[in-house]
């Protein structure tokens, strides 16, 4: 997963909005671009996320069968 630099440049993009939308957020002073970063952030690391378990699934579910047939290595030791 990539991260994301809160320092990187700032680039100027055009897009288009609902204009209620748009008209609300202003009277809210809602700050468009900070929002639409927090937002995309979250987007972004929820897809990388979903991309990861995907790419990592076959491992995951090996993993999981061993731990099912043998137990793990501590199971003789907890206490709890």
């Amino acid at each position: 997963m990539h991260n994301l630099r809160p320092s990187a440049a700032r680039k100027s993009a055009n897009l288009s909005i609902n204009a209620d939308l748009l008209r609300q957020a202003k009277q809210l002073n809602i700050n468009l671009s900070q929002t639409l970063e927090l937002r995309l952030t979250e987007m972004i690391r929820q897809a990388q996320s979903r991309q990861w378990l995907a790419e990592n699934r076959s491992a995951l579910d090996e993993y999981n069968r061993r731990i099912e047939t043998n137990g793990t290595f501590s199971d003789g030791l907890r206490r709890f």
